[in-house]
């Protein structure tokens, strides 16, 4: 055999081999398929009839296409499927409940493998009160669960239908938050899923620094099967409360920033007190709906005592709704009287793009900010080609159990925040598209804020609330943390599998 052809040959191998790996073959694309389908555990490929059932994100304005979405029922399935995704060089990501503002359950980009956890929705109390919670379980399944087993609970949001997963990875808020914190401050341990498919433990005894990374940017270290939470006595009974006004924005910056005063000087603030402002599109030009939403977990005759200070300070409200029941009532209410059995109807849709502002403790919004952010609202609101709703909810305030626990207890970067304001805007139809109008009047909605407050002030920006149009997205939502979870990124995901728009990336 001549030279010549003995470098030719090689040179034939060398590109083929080449060509394998950077464009795989139909076979190698087999290759995959056959090894999901070899574990039984439904996988489904883009050229079956339920592929788009299965991909179909919350937000209609994203669309990716996965590679695969498998259903694993077992913490040993999970592994499987992640060495198999390893093995051919997947990006993977888990899917909880499927309500990421960015589809990140359906990893934010296209040729993903997701590992959907629905099938894990088990919860158990125990003896000690503990409970382990799987991660495919929904807020309202749990609630009722929690409840039924010994009248206990949980903090956690409002919407029935939100995965405990992604939920708890970033915080998890709700009114129940001031009085016993933030879901994930409720965490002892997790059984999880890394990237080389070792089921592990983590706790503050058992890999403390995973522990550590899992509470506030656990999708990026590995995928939850279960955890075992902290629960509390369900109280007797709650109250949820709205006071609505009409008014106009300088009114309405008196309501805010007279409640903002109220909850930060009231040294006796009872930690039962949750609540939030909701405002939205006013009546006419120039105006806004506003209205004050609550919970309240205490005595129920010591409520208006307790507000009694504040609204003493402000115009009567145009309209009052109380409800007062047990605490699955209370929960009911705060959903907007939707059933918290999630198994009973259908997940819904939107079509619709959020931004979010985290505010500290030592800075409250000022009255010129304020006024700026509710001029906004009540004009440019008024002429928008989207619909739109903002939240302006309470994390602090005396008393507030988010803000006692220390900011390097957990990787979750904000506890010294007042408000966390959600701005979310939709599409009239709730169908796609979303016009581009939408995005620039949700920015300016967010610099109306930022640009008339004191450029010393540090805002955040919530990671439960993602946005895909964010810079600086890792200052933002893991603040003085990031440098840190890089670390921990490199050392237990060093191929980065664990790849989303929003997450955390190695050195």
């Amino acid at each position: 055999m001549t030279t010549k052809y003995i470098s030719y040959s090689l040179f034939v191998a060398s590109l083929a081999s080449l060509l394998t790996l950077y464009f795989p073959t139909q076979k190698r694309v087999g290759d995959f398929q056959s090894s999901l389908q070899a574990l039984n555990v439904g996988a489904v490929f883009p050229h079956e009839p339920t592929y788009a059932n299965v991909t179909t994100p919350y937000n209609l304005r994203h669309h990716f296409s996965p590679i695969s979405v498998t259903f694993p029922r077992t913490p040993q399935d999970v592994s499987k499927i992640v060495k198999i995704g390893v093995s051919f060089n997947r990006t993977i990501v888990a899917r909880s409940g499927g309500h990421s503002y960015i589809a990140n359950g359906l990893g934010g980009a296209d040729d993903v493998l997701i590992i959907d956890m629905s099938n894990f929705k088990t919860v158990a109390v125990h003896e000690d009160n503990t409970a382990i919670i799987e991660s495919g379980c929904r807020l309202g399944n749990i609630a009722l669960e929690l409840f039924q087993q010994g009248g206990r609970a949980l903090p956690h949001g409002a919407c029935p239908y939100v995965g405990i997963g992604g939920h708890t990875s970033y915080g998890g808020f709700g009114f129940m938050s001031r009085m016993w914190g933030l879901t994930l401050d409720t965490i002892q341990s997790i059984d999880l899923v890394l990237a080389n498919g070792t089921l592990v433990t983590a706790s503050k005894a058992q890999k403390p620094d995973l522990f550590w990374a899992m509470r506030g940017a656990g999708p990026s270290f590995g995928i939850t099967t279960s955890m075992t939470v902290r629960t509390f006595p369900a109280p007797p009974s709650g109250i949820i409360f709205t006071y609505k006004w009409i008014l106009t924005p300088s009114v309405a910056t008196h309501l805010i920033s007279s409640f903002q005063h109220f909850v930060r000087t009231n040294d006796s603030l009872p930690p039962p007190l949750g609540g939030e402002f909701m405002l939205m599109r006013g009546h006419s030009p120039g105006t806004l709906d506003v209205s004050l939403l609550g919970g309240w977990w205490g005595a129920s005759d010591e409520l208006d005592p307790t507000l009694e200070p504040y609204m003493r300070r402000i115009p009567k409200p145009d309209s009052a709704v109380v409800q007062k029941g047990t605490y699955i009532d209370s929960l009911v209410a705060r959903a907007g009287n939707m059933t918290l059995d999630t198994t009973t109807g259908p997940n819904v849709n939107d079509t619709f793009y959020v931004k979010s502002l985290m505010t500290p403790e030592d800075a409250p919004l000022s009255d010129k900010a304020l006024e700026a952010f509710l001029g906004y609202l009540a004009n440019e609101g008024m002429r928008s080609e989207v619909d739109w709703f903002v939240e302006v909810e309470l994390y602090g305030g005396k008393n507030s159990k988010i803000n006692e626990v220390p900011l390097d207890d957990t990787a979750f970067a904000h506890r010294k925040t007042l408000w966390t304001i959600q701005m979310y805007a939709y599409s009239i139809s709730r169908q796609p598209p979303f016009p581009d109008s939408g995005l620039e009047f949700l920015d300016g909605m967010l610099n109306s804020i930022v640009d008339n407050s004191p450029k010393e002030v540090y805002y955040g920006a919530s990671p439960n609330y993602p946005d895909d149009r964010l810079e600086n997205y890792e200052h933002l939502y893991f603040g003085p943390h990031y440098q840190k979870l890089q670390e921990l990124k490199t050392k237990y995901d060093p191929r980065n599998t664990f790849k989303f728009p929003t997450g955390i990336q190695i050195l």
